[in-house]
């Protein structure tokens, strides 16, 4: 896996993918993949600038030269796509790692397959941040104590990173009010004055900036640089019975993700296929990277933080979850 990846990136970071996998778990088969039929698969993705390169491999054929159709449908966040997963309703997603650790450790049989999106690493330059609206008198996260911070899904991933930027500006998480608003709905709420801060990621980033929001904290930089912050995965059944149709998806999906490093521009009209962003405001969008290998180091500070936060009921067990 690691030659294949690395092959395809070609020494390159991944650019532009993340999506959330699903199908029917008894839709594809290695007898059907391998007759020389179409295989369906059915990809919950979140309509983030994550997904373009699904979109893009789709276009150019990565897929259908190997016997598989992707047919996408949208999900909130990656904590919706895991039970769909497991219950073979889907057969791939696209999940944060946060909640991939939150089912491994509840022994949920789920089994990461290909790496997915990252941080760009760079504090004030990535595609996710913590923002306020134009003129609010809100200049840190320490100043976030006892103010409602939307994130898209509750006691997961953008939470733990928003609370650790808190505790690095020297303030207590413990105090700040989460509230749960899909990424779409978050620039009005904030515009509105519904919410005090979002914890948004492009493209609702670039359209917050729009309208006068600044950044206060780059959170998933705050995490740990170089953060994976989510994972292509399947169910372990899945997994063991469809073995070659799992080794199309991850072949497909790595030549999808190296395309879409090389083709900014492509991924960027990519995104007007499924989301409603101005075309001036998706070329202010910042593109996060899609290196060949997961972080596991910062997936191990990722963990620590979320077992902090109480989070897992037992330790996840990243061997048995990472390829």
């Amino acid at each position: 896996m690691r030659r294949l990846l690395a092959g395809l990136a070609v020494g390159s970071f991944l650019v532009a993918a993340s999506a959330c996998g699903s199908s029917g778990g008894g839709g594809a088969s290695d007898k059907n993949a391998s007759s020389g039929g179409t295989t369906t698969v059915k990809v919950g993705v979140i309509p983030i600038v994550d997904v373009a390169p699904l979109y893009l491999g789709q276009q150019k054929g990565f897929y259908g030269k190997r016997g598989l159709k992707l047919s996408m449908t949208t999900a909130q966040g990656g904590a919706a796509i895991v039970p769909g997963v497991v219950s073979g309703q889907f057969q791939f997603g696209f999940s944060n790692m946060t909640s991939l650790m939150i089912a491994q450790s509840q022994n949920v049989p789920v089994k990461a397959v290909v790496n997915g999106v990252a941080s760009t690493g760079v504090a004030g330059k990535d595609f996710g941040a913590i923002t306020v609206k134009k003129g609010s008198p809100i200049k840190s996260a320490k100043e976030l104590e006892g103010k409602k911070v939307a994130v898209n899904t509750l006691k997961n991933i953008n939470e733990t990173a928003v609370r650790e930027s808190v505790r690095k500006a020297g303030g207590d998480p413990s105090k700040v009010k989460f509230v749960e608003l899909a990424f779409d709905q978050m620039p009005a709420a904030l515009d509105s004055g519904q919410i005090d801060a979002a914890m948004v990621v492009e493209p609702a980033l670039a359209t917050v900036k729009s309208q006068g929001a600044t950044e206060i904290a780059s959170s998933l930089v705050d995490v740990a640089k170089g953060l994976t912050v989510a994972m292509y995965f399947t169910s372990t059944q899945y997994e063991q019975k469809n073995p070659d149709v799992v080794r199309k998806f991850q072949e497909a999906t790595a030549e999808s993700l190296a395309y879409a490093d090389a083709h900014p521009d492509e991924v960027r009209q990519a995104v007007t296929t499924y989301t409603k962003i101005p075309a001036a405001t998706l070329a202010q969008v910042t593109l996060p990277k899609w290196p060949a290998e997961p972080n596991r180091a910062s997936i191990e500070a990722l963990e620590k933080l979320g077992a902090q936060d109480g989070l897992f009921k037992s330790t996840p067990d990243l061997d048995k979850l990472l390829p």
